[in-house]
């Protein structure tokens, strides 16, 4: 049996196929796209916030890129194969890589990235490294390999930017990672490099002229610009001052208005592999919400009926438990929570609750976010339950999160293409770890679910793994460690002269590669 060889015969067969469809790029240009809200950092490996994704997944690269079917494509590794008991997985890198600082890119970044530097400090690959890779081997410059415990089909999916961004070694190595200062001036591979922050004004980046796909990017520079309100951001696209508007940077009763304009394309592709799920985290350490039905109602107390219709302008679906419906594995075979107020009462009246404060803490992304804070603290007041919200900037409520500091919090994770991924980690016991907002915050741990997706993610065959999905679907949605609220749908507006800016599965966060203006 031979080994599964992947990489340079996709990537040339896609490039055949765009080239013989699409328009000759323009080379040149400045698009100015809006950022919402001010990222707390770009250092991509220590903060995976939406807004640090969108603007540094043009500054940084990973071994992978997706497609919109989230198919696997080369990017830093230019193919790779898959050993027949698929427990090693062989990637062969591009030639001629540099740092933006003019170093060479090499094996031994990738090993130092996957091995080390990600290991410590990232909620998502921590938890694949630990638990399911034995080893990681720089071959020679340009070879590396990952030898796995048991087999474990997510690997490949787990190559995004976001979640295993290449960083470079000689810089970071041997340092304190999160107090290092080339975290204010960040240093990638991409197609585009740091060149200025104005704190509350615009990010700018521009072409890396030493890129290693001799052909792109195509457009000089990027400014990504920090306007606080989304009125005004409306106001700055209808104007022109704005090339792009990114998913959630306007309020959603202006989608529709905004996507009528002359010269504008509008869009919710690009979002795949995200598959954004919204949700009230609960700090099951504290009080009250330790117990099972209080959680149960406070889901029945949410009118979320209400949350999608007129809080989000009908974006996006009802979540039945902790994997969307858009992602793989998914089952409703659950326990389902449609609004219903009386049971409810009865439900929190049962659990033993006696009147104490609820801290709800709102998310510092916009007007919509906190008109849904306000509605669900009616909500749950509605029902008996005390809430005060708590507000915050993003780094304040980064902090929050990472220092568990909340009762409820509101949060959106990304499914990643797959529960092993992008779901497990708010869930299994081993990824409680305070300092970053996205790992399991709320303290849940359940012996037979972290058995659960640790068999699922290892498991040999699709059939198997959905069947232990759905076993742990059904215990989480009995169980409640987290209110799912939305499965969400971001639409990207733009100027219809700006081309080919979504065409992956992550859209406008490493989109910029390819894109370029008419």
């Amino acid at each position: 049996m031979t080994m599964k060889k992947w990489g340079l015969a996709l990537a040339v067969s896609v490039i055949a196929l765009g080239g013989a469809m699409a328009q000759t790029p323009k080379k040149g240009g400045t698009v100015h796209v809006v950022v919402q809200p001010e990222p707390p950092m770009l250092m991509q490996g220590l903060n995976q916030n939406g807004p640090t994704n969108m603007v540094a997944g043009n500054i940084y690269e990973s071994l992978l890129r997706y497609n919109e079917k989230l198919e696997p494509q080369p990017s830093l590794a230019k193919s790779w194969e898959v050993s027949p008991d698929a427990k090693v997985y062989t990637f062969k890198l591009q030639e001629g890589v540099t740092w933006h600082d003019g170093k060479p890119f090499t094996a031994d970044d990738v090993v130092f990235s996957l091995d080390k530097f990600l290991r410590e400090v990232h909620p998502r690959w921590r938890p694949i490294v630990n638990a399911q890779v034995d080893k990681i081997e720089k071959l020679d410059d340009l070879t590396v390999r990952i030898s796995l415990k048991q087999p474990f089909g997510p690997l490949i999916m787990s190559q995004e930017v976001a979640s295993a961004p290449m960083v470079p070694k000689h810089i970071y190595d041997g340092t304190d990672y999160r107090a290092n200062p080339a975290n204010n001036t960040p240093i990638g591979t991409g197609p585009f490099k740091f060149k200025e922050w104005k704190k509350g004004s615009y990010i700018h980046l521009v072409k890396n002229e030493n890129y290693w796909m001799k052909d792109r990017p195509h457009l000089d520079e990027i400014y990504w610009q920090i306007i606080p309100d989304a009125a005004a951001r409306a106001v700055a696209f209808e104007t022109g001052k704005i090339d792009v508007l990114t998913g959630g940077s306007v309020d959603v009763y202006d989608v529709a208005r905004l996507s009528k304009l002359p010269n504008t394309c509008m869009t919710t592709k690009g979002w795949e592999m995200f598959a954004p799920h919204a949700w009230l985290t609960v700090n099951v350490r504290n009080g009250i919400l330790a117990n099972k039905q209080f959680r149960q109602g406070l889901m029945y107390a949410i009118d979320r009926e209400f949350g999608k219709d007129v809080v989000w302008g009908g974006l996006g679906k009802l979540p039945t438990g902790p994997i969307s419906s858009k992602t793989r594995f998914y089952s409703d075979d659950v326990t389902k929570y449609a609004y219903d107020p009386k049971k409810a009462k009865e439900l929190i009246k049962a659990s033993g609750y006696n009147g104490q404060t609820i801290k709800l803490l709102a998310i510092p992304y916009g007007e919509v976010w906190n008109r849904w804070a306000e509605a669900i603290k009616q909500n749950l007041e509605d029902a008996g339950v005390k809430v005060q919200i708590e507000t915050t900037d993003v780094p304040g409520w980064t902090q929050k999160n990472g220092n568990w500091d909340f009762d409820l919090s509101f949060n959106f994770l990304y499914q990643l293409g797959d529960p092993a991924t992008g779901v497990a980690r708010s869930y299994v016991s081993t990824n409680i770890a305070k300092g970053n907002p996205f790992a399991n915050v709320g303290g849940y741990a359940n012996p037979e679910v972290d058995k659960l997706f640790a068999d699922a993610a290892g498991a040999a065959t699709d059939k198997e793994r959905q069947e232990l999905y759905t076993k742990v679907q059904k215990i989480l949605a009995d169980e409640l460690p987290v209110l799912w609220l939305l499965e969400m749908d971001f639409p990207t507006i733009s100027r219809c002269n700006v081309k080919n800016l979504v065409t992956t599965g992550i859209g406008v966060n490493d989109g910029f590669r390819d894109a370029w203006k008419e």
